[in-house]
């Protein structure tokens, strides 16, 4: 069996052990991905999915209470925000689209912890899939998920957000229709 193959099924049979009868919300299923994916070291996310201590137990107790989490990252990762210096600005901008959930500052803490990796977005948050990304955005930050109109990649999107929120426009381009690196921005993402 293929070294991916192995992961796929290796995370799908933990993520059947995370999921109950019921879900509580629709961030339970993504959780319970990613959550699935980081203990089996994929994705980027660091210790604790990039949440503080007391947040992960609080999340991990309340979705998931019969299950016990590593708290360090089993893929090695850690955080490095001196790569990131937008981080507030992301975080700011994440906070002013999102919707009012119980879990909008864990989400917007994973969201930005993943945006260090240099894979996709869904990749980096250890998703499955692309369209789970943009259904979890779409979820909890509806009006700025609602902007990305033309499909462009989540990590390109949201950071021509802050790009455009500072009033700097880097493509020389008057449209992205006419750049020469459309397929870079709204390509396949396989």
């Amino acid at each position: 069996m293929s070294a991916a193959l192995q992961l796929q099924d290796s995370r799908e049979r933990f993520y059947d052990r995370l999921i109950p009868e019921s879900i509580i919300t629709p961030n339970h299923d993504w959780l319970a991905c990613m959550l699935a994916s980081w203990c089996d070291g994929a994705g980027v996310l660091p210790d604790y999915l990039g949440l503080e201590p007391q947040h992960f137990k609080v999340l991990t107790n309340h979705y998931f209470p019969s299950v016990n989490f590593p708290e360090q990252a089993p893929s090695g990762s850690k955080l490095d925000y001196s790569r990131m210096l937008e981080k507030d600005d992301l975080v700011n901008l994440l906070k002013l689209y999102s919707k009012e959930t119980p879990e909008t500052d864990w989400m917007i803490a994973i969201i930005v912890a993943g945006s260090l990796g240099s894979d996709h977005l869904w990749q980096d948050l250890g998703l499955w899939s692309r369209p789970q990304l943009s259904a979890m955005l779409h979820y909890n930050f509806p009006e700025l998920a609602a902007k990305n109109n033309k499909d462009m990649k989540w990590k390109k999107f949201l950071y021509k957000q802050l790009c455009e929120a500072e009033g700097i426009y880097v493509c020389r381009a008057p449209s992205c229709e006419v750049c020469i690196d459309y397929p870079k921005c709204f390509g396949a993402e396989d």
